[in-house]
């Protein structure tokens, strides 16, 4: 088993497969997955220069082979995996490799499709998608699955749950960040990180996108984060092209140079991608095949993640804010009751908004369907804000479905001392990954002593180890008693806060109010034991960030024990306040204008508020005023890396219901529709991803373009075809393989024999300035919202 090797010594994968098929022929648009029934003996000798080459795995030649891409019997999809599996095993047969053992690794790459809410692709049919692919690869005789170049945490954890769930085999990830060290999506690092340990993958990488000079300082913050054996491949450098010939611009010595260093920060598993040749394997294998391995480590460190952002818990205190919860809130369950998910989201960003770090999540109420509403609000709230979140519920299939469709790595709220409780919740921690809460009580109760309290904590943590849960996962809840029924209870918890922190290195939350209950003016208790609880170790408080009481306690504390460098933080909350008696502001008020309310992506909102001002102001005014404003601030976030794309999106869709109430008040006045400037996009002939191609359509649209989504796969002829119809000045081309950049070049060429008025702009992860200007294209959109500054510089 290739598992018993991983880590202990340097394993090799193989290299690029499309542009070795373009040297053998493969055509513009032709789908190279198919090329494993027609041309069979061309793909099992590419195979077998892989093994001969030094390769210890190879990639079966499945990338995109899927139900949504063949969806026909001419070629039917297990004949597509079967001869895959087969190929690969006949090339390592009749390899010239002595007795060296290799292994086969089905390739998954993405399916091209944003999940929802981004896109349009369910959760659940992503995953029955990769289910069927999984189990085809494990019965046609794959040793291990590769799932890689994925930019989406979500379709990740699709993936590897249809790999864990429905095979035996191995299952290896990479995927494909950006020179910022993010996803597509947003997702940086250690929050990836976070979430594939979680789901507990076999080893964890990147690849593609970048050569290896680009790959190393990414490489260096996985190596930080993660406990796993890393898998590096880099493509051989930037596509450009010589007398119409694709190639890459660094050579395999150039190559093997760098993949020393890679080899070196830590990687243990190595190969390549896009452009990277048998001769590139060869000349690697050489230069680092004598080198150790570098020791995996456990990292220790206790992150929860959401899909674009990481918190470390365990450096100075976190805040998990407590407002979406019904206890105690009329308002609150009164929205539950009546289903008003804009007044959970509202409490969401408010606590964004006020400092919270982390959102605890608690739907339950006695008369509502805790695991539909549950869902529903956790997909709701990851729409609009990167803040992880808490799942907080006693119903364990509510907990178990909320874990299943969460993108990232929850925190979960709770697993007590009890053994019912226990043999419940951590098989969903192994399964689905998370940091849990354990709450110092079993079958016996609270235990009025520090002592007892640290015995239960020691239960919760050898009860997880025997599931394979490691201490960083764990968070021990000490539980305060109320001091107006137990007058020892303050005493008592901050003993074993101290006590378990120190005795047992583990991370501490507290559910800090509960210390004041039935008291008067409880703010003045809860801030006070609040800063004495951080004293004694507290790691995480569940507080109300939106009470000024508390943020002042945890700003203070921060900065008296140097956990705020320079007082940074405190004297940006406070230096132009005016010192104020007891505040609480208990609900967040205020009307927000139409502006805010697009850029936080509430598209209720959006609909209510532009009626009400419709009343009193004209329909441009709004667009100029209060549209277009709110879109650039949220797409100049998007360029800086402060806004991610599911809150981008949001806000596009916020903006589009506020167009569509003013298109409609236009429409009926019966005055003149605005022109709309055309522009045609599509996703080139041969490739089906066309995730980019989407979210330029929708930004687009709301910039005030009319738009002709062709779709994916278009042909090169019916590009021209409409652009000559509907007269159009602009093309945007989508491509992200590079055995379909072809078909873009040839649609420009056509394009500017038979449109030359017409420019072209082009995106997509394999391509570059250097050479979207060789394939002639007018504009390179490195991302979505520069194709939209492209469009409106060239209309005005």
């Amino acid at each position: 088993m290739i598992t018993e090797r991983l880590g202990k010594e340097l394993l090799f994968f193989d290299g690029g497969m499309g542009t070795l098929l373009q040297e053998k022929g493969l055509l513009p648009g032709e789908l190279p997955e198919t090329w494993n029934i027609t041309h069979a003996d061309e793909i099992t000798d590419i195979h077998r220069q892989y093994f001969e080459a030094g390769s210890d795995i190879v990639l079966t030649n499945t990338f995109g082979a899927n139900a949504l891409k063949f969806q026909d019997d001419t070629f039917p999809l297990k004949d597509i995996i079967d001869t895959a599996v087969r190929n690969a095993k006949k090339a390592a047969l009749f390899a010239d490799i002595e007795d060296r053992e290799t292994y086969i690794a089905l390739d998954i790459g993405p399916t091209g499709k944003l999940l929802k809410p981004m896109g349009d692709l369910d959760f659940e049919t992503a995953y029955e998608t990769f289910k069927e692919v999984a189990v085809l690869g494990e019965e046609a005789g794959a040793d291990l699955i590769h799932i890689e170049t994925m930019s989406d945490t979500y379709e990740v954890k699709a993936a590897v749950l249809a790999a864990k769930e429905n095979t035996s085999l191995p299952v290896f990830v990479t995927l494909i960040f950006d020179e910022r060290g993010k996803l597509l999506t947003g997702a940086d690092v250690p929050s990836v990180v976070a979430m594939l340990e979680g789901l507990r993958v076999n080893a964890l990488g990147i690849n593609c996108g970048l050569g290896p000079k680009q790959m190393l300082p990414i490489l260096s913050q996985i190596a930080e984060y993660t406990s796993l054996p890393i898998i590096v491949k880099p493509n051989a450098g930037l596509p450009k092209q010589r007398d119409g010939v694709t190639y890459y611009d660094v050579s395999p010595a150039e190559f093997a140079k760098t993949m020393e260093e890679i080899v070196k920060k830590g990687a243990v598993l190595v190969g390549g991608c896009c452009g990277t040749t048998p001769e590139h394997i060869r000349e690697m294998i050489a230069a680092v095949c004598d080198f150790p391995a570098v020791p995996c480590t456990p990292k220790g460190r206790t992150i929860v993640s959401s899909y674009g952002r990481s918190i470390e818990i365990g450096t100075g205190s976190k805040i998990i804010g407590e407002r979406i919860n019904p206890t105690g809130k009329k308002k609150f369950k009164e929205a539950l009751k009546e289903h008003r998910i804009d007044y959970i989201i509202k409490e969401g960003i408010a606590q964004e908004e006020a400092g919270a770090h982390i959102l605890d999540v608690n739907v339950g109420l006695p008369d509502i369907d805790e695991v539909a509403m549950m869902k529903e609000v956790i997909q709701q709230l990851q729409s609009v804000t990167s803040l992880p979140l808490q799942i907080d519920t006693v119903d364990v299939n509510a907990m178990e479905a909320a874990m299943r469709i969460y993108n990232g790595k929850p925190m979960i709220n709770s697993v007590s001392g009890k053994k019912d409780s226990m043999n419940q919740v951590f098989p969903l921690i192994k399964k689905y990954g998370g940091v849990v809460v354990g709450l110092t009580l079993d079958e016996n109760g609270i235990p009025d002593t520090a002592q007892g309290r640290l015995e239960i904590a020691k239960k919760i943590l050898a009860s997880a180890a025997l599931y394979g849960i490691e201490k960083k996962d764990i968070i021990i809840d000490v539980l305060c008693m109320t001091i107006s029924s137990e007058p020892n209870g303050a005493k008592t918890t901050l003993e074993a806060l101290h006590l378990i922190k120190n005795t047992l290195g583990v991370q501490t939350v507290l559910g800090v109010s509960n210390i004041s209950f039935g008291l008067p003016n409880r703010p003045i208790i809860n801030s006070n034991f609040y800063t004495m609880a951080m004293q004694q170790g507290l790691s995480v408080g569940i507080i109300n960030p939106l009470s000024e009481e508390m943020m002042k306690s945890y700003y203070a504390y921060h900065a008296l024990v140097n956990l705020d460098e320079n007082c940074e933080h405190y004297i940006s909350h406070y230096a132009n306040q005016e010192l104020s008696g007891l505040t609480v502001i208990g609900e967040h008020k205020g009307e927000l204008t139409l502006q805010s309310i697009i850029e936080k992506g509430l598209k209720d909102d959006a609909t209510r508020i532009t009626q009400t001002l419709l009343e009193t102001n004209e329909p441009l005014d709004i667009i100029n005023q209060e549209l277009i404003p709110a879109l650039d601030v949220v797409g100049r976030g998007f360029e800086k890396g402060t806004v991610f794309l599911p809150q981008l999106l949001m806000s596009a869709e916020a903006a589009k219901n506020a167009f569509a109430v003013i298109k409609d008040v236009i429409a009926r006045s019966g005055a003149p529709a605005e022109h709309m400037d055309k522009v045609v996009l599509a996703t080139v002939k041969g490739d089906i991803h066309d995730i980019g191609k989407n979210i330029v359509k929708v930004l687009l649209e709301n910039y005030s373009f009319d738009v002709i989504d062709l779709g994916k796969d278009v042909p090169p002829e019916l590009i021209v075809q409409t652009v000559l119809e509907q007269e159009v000045k602009l093309v945007g081309l989508s491509a992200l393989m590079t055995t379909t950049v072809v078909s873009m070049e040839e649609t420009i060429r056509l394009l500017r024999k038979e449109a030359p008025d017409c420019k072209v702009m082009v995106g997509g992860a394999v391509l570059n300035q250097d050479y979207a200007d060789m394939i002639g294209a007018d504009f390179y959109g490195k991302d979505a919202m520069q194709s939209v500054y492209y469009a409106q510089k060239l209309f005005s």
